[in-house]
């Protein structure tokens, strides 16, 4: 089972918000080694920091939403392969994340757990573009658990997928 820590978890120094869009205030606790939010617009607050300090700046985001409404789901992904899968709690549907469905065949996906014991996650995908292109240079992959409000990104990988826009329609 692959858990928010190590080298899958964001260890972030304690610096100030950088806030949220259209406004919102985002405010991220650090708890020891760990980073807490109170919703799922805290989970691209840490999605920018890890990429800003990754060299490749998420630019875009999309949090995930199940065909039936759901917002919480169990994720199992391979971050070497570049493929995760997305079930929904409320109405067990999986969904390849992304363009997975191109690497699955090839995937040894692990399930991913909360410190805290939960399976459940609120997810949010950001990608970082080429320059001057809408085209995706690398995808990173954040939850939030709704147990314990840790916020922390699970996975990220090279993406050359064309279309930053289609690719995030996909989340």
């Amino acid at each position: 089972m692959r858990r928010a820590e190590g080298a899958a978890f964001v260890s972030m120094p304690a610096t100030p918000p950088l806030g949220g869009e259209g406004g919102a205030e985002i405010v991220l606790k650090k708890r020891g080694k760990h980073w807490y939010g109170d919703s799922q617009a805290d989970v691209r607050e840490v999605l920018l920091r890890y990429s800003g300090d990754n060299a490749y700046l998420a630019h875009h985001f999309a949090d995930a939403v199940c065909e039936c409404g759901g917002t919480q789901f169990r994720l199992a992904l391979d971050e070497a392969e570049g493929a995760a899968v997305r079930t929904c709690v409320a109405c067990a549907c999986d969904h390849p994340i992304a363009d997975s469905d191109e690497y699955l065949e090839d995937a040894e996906l692990e399930q991913c757990a909360c410190p805290c014991g939960n399976e459940a996650f609120e997810i949010t995908v950001g990608v970082s573009l080429y320059d001057e292109s809408e085209d995706v240079r690398w995808l990173y992959l954040g939850c939030r658990c709704p147990t314990c409000g840790l916020a922390a990104v699970y996975g990220d990988w090279k993406n050359e997928f064309n279309g930053y826009q289609a690719l995030l329609a996909r989340v």
